[in-house]
C-alpha cells in the first residue's frame, strides 16, 4: 500500500540525513521533491498546493528542535500535515444510544466492491458484539443477491431472503420487518450500482433512502481509480448525500492519490478501508496511522490490534511454556502460522513494522511469499499427528511419503525440518534470561532500524 509514495518520501528524507541545519535552499528542494511525489501519486493538485503551503509555513530555516535532526524535523511536520489532509482524526460510525436500530445504506458504482464491503462491515460489527442484518437490494446485477447470501453464510451473519422480482423499496420494507423480529441492532442495505452515475440510479437510491431513513449513507469507492474516485464521491454527495466513505482495494493502490485527496475535496470522512479480498481484510480508517505507514514509520497500533484479534491469550500462555520447555512442535508451528495469516498478508504485516521500509527490499522474497507458506502448510498437513509432535522421527522413507502427499520434494521437506529445528533452538535460547539479555543488547546496538524519528 502506497509503496511508490513511501519510496519517494524516504528518498526526500534520506537527502537530509547528513545535514547539520536546514537552509532555505534545502527547504525549497524538499518542498519541490514532495510536490512532485504527491502529483505523481495522483493527488488532487489543489490538495497538493494547500499541503505544500502548510508545510512551507511550518518549516523554517535553522529552526530545529534540540532533540531532532533536520530529517526528523521535516518528517514530524510532513506527518502532521499528511494526517490533516487525510481527515485529521478517525470518524466512527454514528451509533444510537437509545437501543433503536442503526440503519446503513451502502451505495456506489459497479465494481467498487460494495457487496463485499457490506459483508465486511457486518463482520466488523459482529466482532464488536452487535447483531447486524444484511439486506440485498440490488435487483439489477445478476447474482448480486446470491453473492451477499453466500458471504453472509460464510461469516454467520443473517441475510434477508430478497425476491429479485420485487422493487428495491419493497424488499427493504420487508427486510426492516425481519430486522425488528430478530432484534437486529444494525441493518446494512446493499444497493444497486451502475457503471456511471445516472438519473435512474439516483432515483432508485432516493426511493430506498426515503424508505430506510438511514443513519449512515456510506459510499464505496475503488481507491485504484485515483482522481476518478474523488469525482465519484463529489457526484454522489451532491445528488444523494453521503455521511462517510469506504475505500476499497487499498492493498493494490501503490500511489495513494484517492486516499490523500478524497476527504479534503469531497468534504466527507473516510470511515473504513478494504485491504484485500478476504472478508477479514477491513480496517477502521485512522489518518495518523496511515500517515505513519506512508512515511515508512509503520503502524504498531493496528498491528497490535490485529494480533490481539488473531491470537488467543490462553493459547499464547501455553505456547510460551512449550517454548521454554522445548516442547514446541510442528502442530504448534502450524497453529501460529495460521493465526498470523489471519492478520493479513506478510507484506501488509511488514508495512506496519517501524523502519521496515528501509530494509524490506533486502528481505528474501521466499520469506514473505504466500505460495511458500502454502507449501509449508501442505507439508505439515501431509504428516501424521505423531510426526508433527516428534519431527525427529522423520527419516528418508517418511520424507518421500510426505513429499508425495504434499506435492513437494524430499528436499523441501528436509529444508522445512532443518529450519524448524533451528527456529526451535533459537526460541529456547531467547526464552532464557541469558537469551533475553542478549536480545536487548542486540536491539540497543542496532543502527536505529525501527526507531521512530521523533
Amino acid at each position: 500500500m502506497f509503496e511508490t509514495l513511501t519510496e519517494k518520501f524516504s528518498s526526500v528524507i534520506y537527502k537530509l540525513n547528513n545535514k547539520g541545519r536546514l537552509t532555505q535552499d534545502d527547504i525549497d528542494e524538499v518542498l519541490k521533491d514532495i510536490r512532485l511525489a504527491l502529483l505523481d501519486a495522483d493527488v488532487n493538485f489543489k490538495v497538493v498546493k494547500s499541503f505544500i503551503k502548510s508545510v512551507k509555513e511550518k518549516i523554517l530555516p535553522g529552526e530545529i528542535l534540540e532533540a531532532l535532526s533536520p530529517s526528523q524535523y521535516v518528517v514530524k511536520i510532513v506527518d502532521q500535515e499528511l494526517t490533516s489532509i487525510l481527515g485529521g482524526t478517525s470518524s466512527e460510525l454514528l451509533i444510537k444510544t437509545d437501543n433503536s436500530q442503526n440503519k446503513i445504506l451502502m451505495i456506489g458504482l459497479n465494481g467498487s466492491g460494495k457487496t463485499t464491503s457490506s459483508a465486511k462491515l457486518a463482520l466488523h460489527l459482529s466482532n464488536n458484539h452487535y447483531n447486524p442484518l444484511l439486506i440485498p437490494a440490488d435487483i439489477h446485477r445478476p447474482a448480486a443477491i446470491d453473492q451477499l447470501k453466500i458471504l453472509g453464510d460464510s461469516i454467520d451473519i443473517p441475510v434477508f431472503d430478497s425476491d429479485p422480482s420485487q422493487a428495491p423499496e419493497i424488499i427493504v420494507k420487508e427486510g426492516l420487518k425481519l430486522a425488528e423480529s430478530i432484534n437486529s441492532d444494525f441493518i446494512i442495505v446493499d444497493t444497486a450500482g451502475r457503471f456511471t452515475v445516472d438519473d435512474d440510479l439516483m432515483s432508485e437510491l432516493e426511493l430506498i433512502k426515503n424508505t430506510v431513513e438511514p443513519d449512515e449513507i456510506l459510499l464505496v469507492v475503488d481507491a485504484m481509480t485515483g482522481q476518478e474516485a474523488v469525482n465519484i464521491a463529489q457526484d454522489f454527495n451532491e445528488k444523494i448525500g453521503i455521511t462517510g466513505l469506504i475505500l476499497t482495494k487499498m492493498d493494490g493502490d501503490s500511489r495513494g492519490g484517492a486516499a490523500l485527496s478524497i476527504s479534503s475535496v469531497a468534504g466527507v470522512p473516510v470511515k473504513f478501508i478494504g485491504i484485500g479480498e478476504d472478508v477479514t481484510s477491513f480496517e477502521i480508517f485512522h489518518p495518523d496511522r496511515l500517515s505513519s505507514r506512508i512515511l515508512g514509520m509503520g503502524d504498531i497500533l493496528t498491528l497490535a490490534e490485529k494480533a490481539q484479534q488473531s491470537f488467543d491469550e490462553d493459547n499464547m500462555a501455553k505456547m510460551e511454556q512449550k517454548i521454554r520447555k522445548a516442547t514446541f512442535d510442528l502442530e504448534d508451528f502450524l497453529d501460529q502460522m495460521q493465526a498470523i495469516k489471519k492478520m493479513g498478508s506478510f507484506g501488509q504485516i511488514l508495512d506496519m513494522i517501524p523502519g521496515i521500509s528501509n530494509i524490506k527490499n533486502n528481505i528474501a522474497e521466499d520469506s514473505v511469499n504466500e505460495n511458500h507458506l502454502s507449501k509449508v502448510e501442505a507439508i505439515i498437513y501431509s504428516m501424521t499427528p505423531h510426526e508433527r509432535q516428534k519431527p525427529e522421527i522423520i527419516g528418508g522413507s517418511r520424507r518421500k511419503r510426505i513429499a508425495a502427499g504434499s506435492g513437494t520434494t524430499p528436499k523441501d521437506v528436509n529444508q522445512l525440518l532443518n529450519q524448524f529445528k533451528q527456529m526451535r533452538k533459537m526460541m529456547k535460547e531467547m526464552s532464557s534470561p541469558k537469551g533475553q539479555k542478549k536480545m536487548m543488547r542486540m536491539m540497543s546496538q542496532s543502527k536505529g532500524i525501527g526507531k521512530l524519528p521523533f
